[in-house]
């Protein structure tokens, strides 16, 4: 990958957009990992006005630690980079008494896990219509168009998406070419919504390079029987993904009236 190119090409394509919106910058989430942090450091590249938003919500502390990193790299290159730190923690438990959290522990979780992720959506847009800006998704490749692994409405919530043609093993190398701090470069993907440590790797089965492999082989035409062993099981764990939330990859279902019903 010609990564100079590639990132002058998305920073370009940003400044084109919010021209043509007419904004004067972007409103992005800033988590402690990968995804957001080059996301943020394209938005700043583009030299118009950037606020990086932190929004825990019963944090992991090594995620905090590294969006504050972060942050301050960010404030210290750009001077159109400001911050803001929203606690959604107390939103979050009194969202909790006003819901039923019956049912099957993992559905709860589950449904609570991406509740915060809507949380955070709502309050990137909040700030965003206050200061006329655009909220720039964090999402890759492999997320949003391989296995689906983002929530509707939450972080899929956005008005643009820079990273979303790169590949996670490509937004590692726009990353350390944009000098994304190096405790985020070696930390394990994780999604953050579940208050806890655990990776992406760890939910879903499945590391990003397999994954990358699997949505290749996807593209070829391969099917599971093409594959034996962790291939094959590695496979279907795409697969399944990819069948899944295929509902979150595709533009809303309209009902179209038929013409001579009206």
């Amino acid at each position: 990958m010609q990564t100079e190119k590639v990132v002058n090409h998305i920073v370009s394509w940003m400044k084109d957009y919010a021209s043509k919106a007419k904004v004067d910058g972007f409103v992005v989430g800033v988590s402690g990992g990968i995804d957001s942090a080059v996301t943020s450091t394209l938005c700043a590249e583009t030299g118009l006005n950037v606020l990086c938003i932190e929004m825990p919500i019963h944090q992991a502390a090594s995620h905090v630690t590294r969006a504050q990193e972060l942050i301050a790299q960010l404030k210290k290159r750009y001077s159109n980079v400001n911050d803001a730190r929203v606690d959604l923690t107390p939103v979050f438990e009194e969202f909790k008494t006003e819901v039923s959290l019956d049912g099957e522990k993992a559905t709860v979780d589950m449904a609570l896990a991406n509740t915060r992720a809507r949380l955070r959506m709502t309050t990137l847009y909040y700030h965003a219509g206050l200061l006329g800006r655009l909220v720039a998704g964090t999402g890759n490749k492999v997320e949003d168009f391989g296995v689906g692994f983002f929530t509707k409405y939450g972080d899929g919530g956005v008005d643009l998406s820079p990273i979303a043609d790169l590949l996670k093993s490509e937004v590692y190398k726009v990353g350390e070419f944009l000098k994304v701090p190096e405790s985020i470069m070696e930390a394990a993907p994780s999604d953050g919504l579940f208050g806890d440590a655990r990776s992406d790797e760890d939910q879903i089965g499945a590391s990003y390079p397999e994954l990358e492999w699997a949505m290749q082989m996807k593209d070829e035409g391969k099917t599971a029987e093409d594959f034996s062993g962790r291939e094959q099981e590695v496979f279907k764990i795409f697969m399944s993904y990819n069948t899944r939330n295929h509902h979150k990859m595709i533009p809303i279902p309209v009902c179209e009236i038929p013409s001579d019903f009206r």
